[in-house]
Order: structure tokens, then C-alpha cells, then sequence
């Protein structure tokens, strides 16, 4: 063990130095952990198979030392313990506390021992006056407050927000009501990656979907019955590194990816094409178009250098109310966009002239932050280059637009489910503009379970809790808001880390990191009371390994759940394991056979991804492939038997090298009481491959396989059409 006081440990060998040694190593540790317990670092857990765990002080310490808090000797700890208390115990020490609509307001309040008169100013503009009273030593409580929003409260000297949250979220029911269809009808959507799809017709530079291909997806889907369609995080990547093209791991959760821009949408095709003829891309960009998987290395920039011809054309190629909406656009975007495309372009700037300066800590000390002098010296010499980047942001954010438009214009009660990636690369611009609110030293992950023996290390950072509070919940807000901005429905990837997240120290293993609690509530009362102004439904994407009643507080809020087909299982009789019927999932969740980074319903059949893991190196030590597809064997006599059982098949379990039950997993899901099935384009198209496999970088095409035609013609052949029918019965017959 590392961990110790600093003070000198010289001393006799004999028995009672050895004790006092004991004593004082006990002593260390206790301050350790009681320093652990108020920052909120869960120090005992269950992992996924429901075993006991607990965090080492050591494994402790470099947690607390990368989260920046002082713990290398029994001092230092004791210090920062006394600090942070302090800092809790202090009056009203955060700009926003969260409330339940019509329920008591409690604000922290030491001493709070006689009443107190206090003035709220309602988000509406009505003021309304009462009196605070004591409850307890350190609170003062409100009555309930019985309109939700943003309210300024004036407490004594103390000026705060009270964010006051709907009971729920905005649900499926609410979304039918709204477009006066009945709550309780079942809904499905499409399930699509973005990048995947192709155009019906000519359009844009090519290559890769983008947002007038998604539009394209979104009146073809609906023409079938669909009432969503699920993306990919379409965050902003970074645009002078080609090789950072994950959806999550982005630069920013606040802003969107240039690289889905159709520019011809705004210029007009033949713009478009006179540009990539010019910069002498046109052909190559054919050929790109046409491959089965996406080269992000070459197409990136190849996308870009079209854009910015077109920035440089755009007086002479734009009408005059189209060049107005985007200066008012960029006026609208505030500090916050400008920011951003100050990073895109001190990014290229650095990238250009030294390699190894790509993440922004490297840079120059007087450029590593937007308020910086040096900051404000690059933008006067590369207004051109910054003023591309508001140029891009704003084609990208009339396209996502002009999609959601289409889905709901073709009947969709939903529309756009946006997709929140779980946290944001450390080196791009959201940290680099919010820096008091995300951890620098901390990498966001997985522990070690079932299906990552290892663990996962996601290589991107999180919010800090502490940051947070300490900021009212500023930056959460804001990241909500861009990305219910232009969607019908969220989805929150990794939703576990509302509660806790597992965080890795920079430099160690995924196994080497810890638990750390987040506040929950304040989290959940922001998300419904921003999903109402927004009405837009939310999904938590809750697997993994789930804290105990994690998902009965997911139902109170009314954020829907995710049930996926191969983790539905049960023990029947005997204690044999099932797949559950169809009628015992939850009504709380939406279903889906799968999601990208599972296998398909024909590549589970076949055992590809069991062919993807003994080839990537992800089996579990020691186990062998053979008694992997053994398994495999039984889970689809298994799956088949429920299938059977709820009517969804009949006959004989197919081979797995023959077709794969496609038809009859889709009725099968598409039969259970979700308000909400989501159905993966993949298994509408009986691909054997997955979009991702979690864990690798290298080795297996991750967000880059394309679909091989337009939707309109994958749709329109006779073996969807059949699974589109299958699905759209089931939804009927489950209401």
C-alpha cells in the first residue's frame, strides 16, 4: 500500500512500533475512506454477477488525487475532508436546487431556526410572496410550487433558481395525444445509423449519409407505419482530425457534425458538384460513394474542402434572407457557438503546425481557454476560418431541422429520437469551454463483466457533480436543450451514469477505477422538466450492471427503459432458463430485438459476433470458442421454444447457416405491451453485422459499414415488406 502520512516513520523494530505502525496505517486509511464518503465515491458495490466488491485505498487514492482533491497523506485528507464539509454546510452554496411540482421546496439553510420571508418570481412573470419555516436544523421548506419551469426565489440575502419539475417525463401517451391519436396505441420506429444510409437520388458530396438522407429514411419509414426513427449521436466530432469519427466520443455535446451537412439542400446540387469539380474530387467522391464502408480518413476532409468553397461562394451563391437567417443564427448561438468554432479553428491551426499540440492543454497557456487573451488575438487574424465554422454549424443545424419537419409532416407522432452520448472527449472543444464543470483526469468506463471480462475504458470524460452544482447545473442544462432542440425524443446512452459512473484515472486499466455517485434527483427533475418544454420523450439506456432500484426510479420519473430481446430472460420451471413471453416485459420500457453495439438477430442466429470475439480477442480468459458456440446452440433452442410458445413461429428450429427468424423475433417484440418498439435497420435487412463492437478500436469497421441501397428500395423489397407487416400486426394486437 502507497497510502500514508508524509511525517517521518523512522522507529525501532520492536512490537510496539509495529502496532503504533498499524495504528497510524488504519488511522490513514479511515481518513481516506470518511474523505471517499462525502465526495460521493462508492467504495463497496455488486458487479454484475452479484458479487461483493470493494475499493482498495490505493485504487481509492489515485481516484481522488485525478479528481484533484488532496489525499497523499492522512493530513492532506483530513484537510480536504474539513474543506469539502465546510463548503456543503455553508448557506445555499449552489445557484439551483431542483423541486417536484406541488410538492414542499427544501433549501438548505444552516441554523435555520425561526421563519423567514421569501419572494419567487415564477418563470412566467407572476410573483408570488410566504413565509419559509424551519424543518430541522439546516433546511428551511417552501410550499409546493404548482407551475413547472425556471423561478427565481429571493430568500433573505439569498437570490437562487428553483427549477421545478413535472412529475414525469413527457411520454408516449403524451405524444399520441398531441397529434390526436390514442394514448394507447403501440408505437415502432426504425433504428438507423446515420452514416449508413444512401440517397434515393443524387444529393450532396456522397460518401456517407447525411441529414437530407435522414429525411429521405424518415418519410420512408413512416409510408411503412413507423412513428420514429433513432440516430446515431450526431454530436460535433473534430474537424481537423478525420480519425475521431465515433459517435461517442465527441468534441461537444452541444453542437453538430459538419460532416452530415447536405450541402446541397441550402447551394443546390449544381453548386455542389462545381465545387468538387474545382478542388478535382468529383470522381473520387463517386468512387467513395460507392464503397461498402465509409473512409472517414479521406472523406472528412475531402467534405469539408466542399464547404468551405461554398462558405467563400456564399454571397454570391445565397439569397439574401438565407445569408440574414444566418447571421441571426450565429446572434442566437451567443457566446457559447462562438466559442466552439474558436476551438474548431485553433484546433486545425495547431493540428496544422505541430502534430503533437492536437489537445487543447498542449497549446500556448494564454489560448487554453475561450476568455484567454490569446483567444481573442487568433480570432481577429482568422475571422474568416472561425466564421466557417458558425457557417457549418448553422447548414448542419437546418438539416437536422429540415429532417424532423419531414417526420412529422409524414404522420410521425414522434419523429427524431436524438441519441445523448454518454460523456465528451477530454481534448475537444465542450471541455475545453466548460472546463469547471468536466473532469480532467478521469476517463469514463466500465467495470469487468459477462460480456467484458477486461472492462471498457471509453476514452472520453464526464461531467463533475461537483462542478455542476457549484454552476447550477449550466452546462447539463444547456447540453439538453441543444440536443432536444431539433427531435422528437431522447435517448440518454448509458443512463446508469445518472446515478454513478464508473471512472478510470488517465494511464490506468479499466479495472483500476471506481464508482462515483452522481446527484440523481436533480438530474432526473432537469431532464423531465426540459423533456416537457422540449415535448419529447426519453429513453434511458439502462444495461449493464444496474444499482438496485435503478429502474424503479427510471418508471417514477417516467423515463422509459430499454428491453432488448437477448438479455429478456427468465428461470421457468425446474429453474431452466427461458426467454420471457412477450406479455411479461415491461410496459415501462421500450423493446427492441437489438442495439449497435449487440448483435443482429441473423448475426446471433449464426454465431457471427462469437466469430467477431474469438477473433478480436474478447472471449473471457480461458474460455474456449467451442463451448461458446455450444452455448450459443441451447440459447437458440431456447429463444426458439418462447417463439413457438407465443405463437410468433412454428415448425422447426431453423439451422443456424440457414435463414435466421427474422419474421418471428420482430412479431415477437413487436407483441410485447412497450408503448415503443424500436426496430434496428439491420434486422430489417437480416445483416449478419453490427455497427460496433464495444471494446475495439481496431480490427472490426466500428460506425463505418454502409447500407448497400437507398431506404425507399430496401424497404420496398419483398422480404421487408413481409417483416414490416409482421411488426405492424403485432403493434395492433398488443394494444
Amino acid at each position: 500500500m502507497t497510502y500514508g502520512d508524509n511525517g517521518d516513520n523512522s522507529g525501532g523494530s520492536g512490537s510496539g512500533d509495529e502496532d503504533s505502525g498499524e495504528a497510524h496505517e488504519n488511522a490513514s486509511e479511515a481518513a481516506l475512506y470518511a474523505l471517499a464518503d462525502v465526495v460521493g465515491i462508492i467504495t463497496h458495490w455488486d458487479n454484475a454477477l452479484g458479487h461483493p466488491q470493494a475499493l482498495s485505498a490505493d485504487a481509492l487514492q489515485r481516484v481522488l488525487s485525478a479528481m484533484e482533491i488532496e489525499c497523499g497523506s492522512m493530513a492532506q485528507a483530513q484537510a480536504s475532508h474539513a474543506r469539502l464539509c465546510a463548503e456543503a454546510a455553508a448557506p445555499q452554496s449552489v445557484p439551483l436546487i431542483t423541486a417536484d411540482l406541488d410538492q414542499p421546496v427544501h433549501v438548505h439553510w444552516p441554523q435555520a431556526d425561526a421563519p423567514l420571508p421569501y419572494e419567487i418570481q415564477l418563470e412566467n412573470g407572476e410573483t408570488r410572496t410566504g413565509i419559509a419555516l424551519p424543518a430541522g436544523s439546516n433546511e428551511l421548506v417552501l410550499p409546493g410550487i404548482n407551475a413547472w419551469g425556471y423561478h427565481a426565489l429571493r430568500l433573505g440575502a439569498l437570490n437562487i433558481t428553483v427549477a421545478v419539475a413535472p412529475a414525469q417525463c413527457y411520454g408516449v401517451a403524451d405524444a399520441l395525444r398531441d397529434v390526436t391519436r390514442s394514448p394507447d396505441s403501440r408505437l415502432w420506429g426504425l433504428g438507423v445509423q446515420l452514416y449508413a444510409l444512401r440517397h434515393a437520388e443524387p444529393s450532396g458530396p456522397g460518401g456517407s449519409g447525411d441529414f437530407s438522407s435522414l429525411a429521405q429514411c424518415c418519410i420512408a419509414a413512416a409510408r411503412e407505419g413507423a412513428d420514429a426513427v433513432a440516430i446515431n449521436p450526431v454530436h460535433a466530432g473534430f474537424s481537423a482530425d478525420a480519425s475521431r469519427y465515433s459517435p461517442y466520443a465527441p468534441s461537444s455535446r452541444l453542437f453538430l457534425n459538419p460532416l452530415y451537412i447536405d450541402p446541397a439542400a441550402v447551394f443546390g446540387q449544381v453548386a455542389v458538384s462545381d465545387a468538387a469539380t474545382a478542388l478535382g474530387v468529383l470522381e473520387r467522391l463517386e468512387q467513395l460513394d460507392n464503397l461498402a464502408e465509409i473512409d472517414w480518413l479521406e472523406l472528412g476532409p475531402t467534405r469539408l474542402a466542399i464547404l468551405r468553397r461554398l462558405f467563400e461562394q456564399r454571397e454570391a451563391l445565397l439569397t439574401p434572407a438565407l445569408l440574414e437567417d444566418y447571421r441571426q443564427f450565429c446572434t442566437a448561438g451567443g457566446d457559447a457557438l462562438y466559442s466552439h468554432a474558436c476551438f474548431e479553428a485553433l484546433h486545425q491551426f495547431h493540428a496544422d503546425s505541430d502534430a503533437v499540440a492536437a489537445n487543447w492543454r498542449d497549446w500556448p497557456e494564454d489560448q487554453r481557454d475561450p476568455q484567454a487573451s490569446g483567444v481573442a488575438a487568433f480570432a481577429r487574424e482568422h475571422a474568416q476560418e472561425i466564421g466557417f465554422h458558425l457557417f457549418a454549424q448553422w447548414l448542419a443545424a437546418r438539416g437536422l431541422d429540415h429532417a424532423q419537419c419531414c417526420a412529422r409532416e409524414a404522420g410521425m407522432a414522434i419523429g427524431l429520437i436524438a441519441d445523448l452520448a454518454v460523456g465528451t472527449d477530454g481534448s475537444g472543444s465542450h471541455a475545453w469551454s466548460r472546463q469547471d464543470e468536466i473532469f480532467k483526469g478521469l476517463q469514463v468506463g466500465a467495470p469487468p463483466d459477462m460480456y467484458n471480462p477486461y472492462g471498457q475504458a471509453w476514452g472520453i470524460s464526464a461531467f463533475s457533480p461537483r462542478g455542476l452544482r457549484q454552476h447550477g447545473y449550466r452546462a447539463f442544462i444547456e447540453m439538453l436543450r441543444a440536443t432536444l432542440g431539433q427531435a422528437g425524443g431522447l435517448r440518454i446512452d448509458h443512463a446508469l451514469g445518472l446515478a454513478r459512473l464508473w471512472l478510470i484515472p488517465s494511464g490506468a486499466s479499466a479495472a483500476e477505477g471506481a464508482y462515483l455517485r452522481f446527484p440523481f434527483d436533480d438530474l432526473m427533475r432537469l431532464i423531465a422538466l426540459e423533456s416537457w418544454r422540449a415535448r419529447a420523450i426519453i429513453i434511458g439506456e439502462n444495461l449493464g450492471t444496474v444499482p438496485a432500484g435503478f429502474n424503479d426510479q427510471l418508471r417514477r420519473h417516467g423515463m422509459l427503459g430499454i428491453s432488448v430481446l437477448w438479455f429478456e430472460r427468465a428461470h421457468g420451471e425446474g429453474g431452466r432458463e427461458i426467454f420471457k413471453p412477450p406479455r411479461e416485459w415491461s410496459p415501462a420500457s421500450i423493446a427492441t430485438t437489438t442495439t449497435h453495439d449487440l448483435p443482429s438477430v441473423a448475426g446471433w442466429w449464426s454465431g457471427r459476433d462469437i466469430e467477431w470475439r474469438e477473433q478480436l480477442n474478447l472471449l473471457e480468459p480461458g474460455q474456449a470458442v467451442a463451448e461458446v458456440f455450444r452455448q450459443r446452440e441451447l440459447d437458440r433452442q431456447i429463444l426458439w421454444q418462447a417463439l413457438l410458445e407465443a405463437g410468433a413461429a412454428s415448425g422447426e428450429c431453423p439451422a443456424p447457416d440457414s435463414v435466421a427468424p427474422i419474421e418471428a423475433a420482430l412479431r415477437f417484440v413487436g407483441s410485447t405491451p412497450a408503448p415503443l418498439a424500436i426496430i434496428p435497420i439491420e434486422d430489417l435487412l437480416a445483416s449478419r453485422e453490427q455497427p460496433n463492437v464495444p471494446g475495439t478500436i481496431a480490427g472490426h469497421p466500428n460506425w463505418q459499414r454502409r447500407h448497400p441501397g437507398d431506404i425507399h428500395t430496401a424497404l420496398a423489397t419483398h422480404d421487408v415488406a413481409q417483416r414490416l407487416a409482421a411488426l405492424n400486426a403485432a403493434r395492433r394486437t398488443s394494444q
